[in-house]
């Protein structure tokens, strides 16, 4: 076999559209492009994800990993092993965790977490208390305020 010789199968290479060449062509005058409109003007069309003005769908659908919250609330958390220290039947709120130097600052209401073991009687003021924690409050003897 020589270069010459080497050619491609038989019916695996297709003639290219003649387009624009008269009637009896079959895709004369309009190229099969239709009459009028932005598709069938030379140049390329829309550029992808285009969808005529309206605002397309990348851009309606939120971004990234869920759906957020638009106004979600956002706490100043500690844990229950945190507050172990105190001394027994203390009322516990924002401020006088503040004194104590267990929280720097308070921007925004106090929630408590539930991790670490709690064995002090606690009176415990905040906004918000998870499930856990407000079980290791109570079997320890102290008690849970939603302020």
């Amino acid at each position: 076999m020589r270069l010459h010789d080497a050619r491609p199968q038989k019916g695996s290479k297709n003639r290219g559209r003649r387009v624009g060449r008269g009637i009896a062509a079959g895709q004369g005058a309009s190229c099969g492009f239709g009459m009028r409109g932005q598709k069938s003007r030379s140049g390329s069309g829309t550029r992808p994800g285009f969808e005529g003005g309206q605002q397309p769908l990348y851009r309606r659908v939120p971004k990234l990993k869920g759906f957020p919250l638009v106004n979600r609330k956002i706490y100043t958390t500690i844990n229950v092993e945190k507050l172990s220290s105190l001394p027994a039947n203390t009322e516990v709120n924002a401020a006088s965790l503040q004194e104590n130097g267990i929280l720097t600052t308070v921007k925004s209401p106090l929630k408590i977490l539930g991790d670490g073991e709690l064995n002090v009687a606690l009176k415990v003021q905040a906004a918000a208390f998870t499930g856990s924690a407000r079980s290791k409050i109570e079997a320890a003897g102290g008690s849970c305020e939603i302020v």
